[in-house]
């Protein structure tokens, strides 16, 4: 049942009347020579006679001109159609297309073997990817940030004299400077419980350096204590990172650069090289001590030979010892001493040799001649 009344129904939507006013019949001159609206325009009678088709708006030609153009009916071929599909367009394919890629270049994910992948699903933490190929939503549902867990990152302290100069224990000025090397041991850790990673590192690191540094002379600062101080320093910082849950490995403290304040830098480098010299002193003295110490212990190894060779036979031990002892005793004496039957006891060899070596002298020589 309709809710109109029938003549205003037919008033409203009769065949030769539209909203803007009567149509060709009923125009405003009553001749029927002037559109009725804004977008109609005069048709033309068919040939040949008969009911006239009505008026054409401008607006469905531009709509059946371009219906090709967004899918429209036909068996393709039309504009901007591929052909051989019955109802498709480059637009649409090409957005199914792009759709694709999409969904695989947002949600494939290949993690390098040194890298893990920390997965953000609408904006929470939902997961970490290990080494290989992964899968997740598609962008903007979810998102991977790859953060490498095995690169070994350095931070140099000391490059100003802010952060150098520190207080040790013993009331004393020194001028250091260090490098941290750490790198990432837990990757959610790293992205989400703390913010400016590096900058935390380097104050932690700065903290406990003055830690350590306050509780050790200038001595050990500067000298050989500076394994100690560094594996503290480690110690300190590795304690502080784990309780800000920072997800960091610290890898190891160098200090490169340990003096004392510039002013009183010369008076130290004298301290220091006489230090070196006394200690040069010390291990050459001992080295002598150990020779020593190898010598007379070679002597008690001998000794202790030769007591054996003794048990043996006595009598002839004790004869090639006093042979041995005399010829060490004599051999820088000048006599020679021949004991055996029917031969002088001393003979003087070594003068005799003397005189015969000895050459001639010039009185000799000339009376020699004379009494030719």
């Amino acid at each position: 049942m309709s809710i109109f009344p029938r003549g205003l129904k037919w008033g409203l939507f009769s065949e030769n009347k539209g909203p803007w006013g009567s149509g060709p019949k009923g125009g405003d001159d009553g001749k029927g020579d002037k559109p009725g609206g804004p977008w109609k325009k005069p048709t033309v009678p068919p040939p040949g006679g008969g009911r006239q088709l009505g008026n054409v708006s401008s607006l469905d030609d531009w709509l059946r001109k371009n219906k090709g153009r967004f899918g429209g009916g036909g068996k393709g071929g039309g504009p901007g159609q591929l052909p051989g599909l019955p109802s498709g367009n480059l637009l649409f394919w090409g957005l199914i297309a792009f759709g694709l890629l999409w969904l695989a270049f947002t949600s494939i994910h290949r993690i390098a073997p040194a890298e893990r992948g920390v997965i953000l699903q609408m904006g929470r933490y939902a997961g970490t990817l290990n080494p290989g190929i992964g899968f997740t939503l598609p962008a903007p549902f979810a998102s991977v940030t790859k953060v490498n867990v095995e690169e070994i990152h350095e931070i140099d302290l000391g490059t100003d004299s802010a952060e150098t100069l520190m207080l040790t224990g013993d009331e004393n000025i020194i001028d250091i400077a260090y490098q941290v090397r750490w790198n990432i041991r837990d990757p959610e850790q790293f992205e989400f419980e703390i913010a400016n990673q590096e900058d935390t590192i380097r104050q932690v690191a700065e903290s406990a350096m003055r830690q350590v540094i306050a509780q050790s002379s200038l001595q050990d600062a500067i000298g050989d204590g500076r394994s100690e101080i560094e594996a503290a320093v480690r110690q300190e910082m590795q304690a502080t990172l784990d309780s800000y849950d920072a997800g960091v490995r610290i890898q190891g403290v160098a200090i490169k650069q340990a003096d004392p304040p510039e002013e009183v830098n010369d008076a130290f480098k004298e301290v220091t090289a006489a230090q070196q010299d006394a200690q040069s002193y010390i291990n050459q003295a001992r080295a002598y001590a150990l020779q020593l110490t190898a010598k007379a212990q070679g002597e008690a190894e001998a000794f202790d030979k030769v007591y054996e060779e003794y048990r043996l036979a006595p009598r002839v031990t004790r004869r090639r010892m006093y042979y041995e002892t005399m010829e060490r005793v004599l051999q820088g004496v000048d006599k020679t001493i021949i004991e055996a039957p029917g031969v002088t006891p001393y003979l003087p060899l070594p003068e005799v040799n003397r005189r015969r070596s000895a050459p001639a002298s010039p009185q000799a020589s000339q009376s020699g001649g004379g009494g030719q």
